[in-house]
């Protein structure tokens, strides 16, 4: 198939482009930057510069290249804040990855291209009533009220049109893998990661390779409706942070009260850390077939981290 991938040079977007050429697919990938398209090349598809907000630079890259598949992985994270996390206001932090979600959305629909696979977000945001670990039936959590609502009502939004369009919706956990967790991992080092309350909150990972490949399935099957494209292994803040932490080399992290997390950091972290619900992922490996090179986060962090902490030690 000739797979359009918006956002081709993102940090999926790196992984999930090479895997769709080697599986044999003619892939045209798209960049903001014209410095980058020799990397598109290298990785063996056509490069195009496309800007996603533009629905004339959509049409045009899109109409060029004729494919009979969209996969739509824009996002303006690391462009906004110089790249670093402000999770106090995710709605600052994300607003222009909102738009994209959005508008650059709906500019990708109004190619025509009937099949369309859209991003989206499954890791600590699922209803939180019931139990811990949630399906693709139960609605996600958008957060009212808070600073983080703008931009978990435009992910759920964005869901809806894409399955009104007869799309399919691909939920990602927390993406770990080469330049996913780097900031993560500077705070645990620094000690300016606390846990928080009890870290009762569970979230859901997938290492970045496994998030492609299940893409890859995905679009190989035809597949249509929601599915979480998240690891085996849901769990609490207390289990995965603090391995993290020795996973990087940092000393265990500090606890912080609920009430002093909630000024310094926000509703969403103090949510995440004694609140989430995490995914599961049966409907994925069931229908796509999916087998993950990281079942669980416990693999997948040693694995990417070990090998830079041991370089770094005399």
């Amino acid at each position: 198939m000739h797979v359009f991938v918006a956002g081709g040079t993102g940090v999926l977007g790196q992984h999930l482009v090479p895997q769709l050429v080697a599986r044999g697919h003619w892939v045209t990938a798209t960049t903001t930057s014209a410095s980058k398209l020799g990397l598109i090349e290298n990785w063996g598809a056509t490069g195009v510069v496309m800007d996603g907000l533009s629905a004339a630079s959509v049409a045009d890259a899109v109409a060029a290249a004729r494919p009979d598949v969209i996969v739509n992985e824009m996002t303006a994270i690391s462009m906004t804040h110089a790249g670093k996390p402000d999770i106090k206001h995710p709605d600052k932090w994300f607003s222009i990855t909102n738009r994209l979600r959005s508008e650059g959305l709906d500019n990708l629909l109004a190619t025509g291209v009937r099949r369309v696979f859209q991003q989206s977000y499954a890791a600590w945001n699922g209803e939180p009533r019931g139990g811990w670990v949630k399906t693709e039936e139960a609605p996600l959590n958008l957060m009212p009220g808070t600073a983080a609502n703008p931009v978990l009502a435009t992910v759920s939004a964005a869901e809806h049109k894409v399955i009104e369009h007869g799309g399919t919706v691909l939920r990602y956990g927390s993406l770990y893998g080469p330049g996913a967790i780097d900031d993560q991992v500077t705070l645990l080092r620094k000690r300016q990661y606390p846990l928080v309350g009890s870290g009762a909150g569970y979230t859901s990972w997938v290492h970045l390779d496994d998030a492609a490949s299940a893409t890859v399935l995905a679009v190989e099957h035809g597949a249509t409706g929601i599915f979480n494209i998240v690891d085996d292994d849901p769990a609490p803040a207390r289990d995965w942070l603090p391995y993290l932490a020795e996973c990087a080399g940092a000393r265990k992290p500090l606890r912080v009260p609920v009430w002093l997390a909630r000024i310094l950091a926000g509703d969403q972290a103090v949510f995440m850390m004694t609140e989430g619900r995490g995914f599961s992922n049966a409907k994925a490996k069931r229908e796509l077939g999916w087998e993950l090179r990281y079942p669980s986060w416990r693999e997948g962090f040693r694995a990417e981290l070990a090998p830079a902490l041991s370089s770094t030690r005399p």
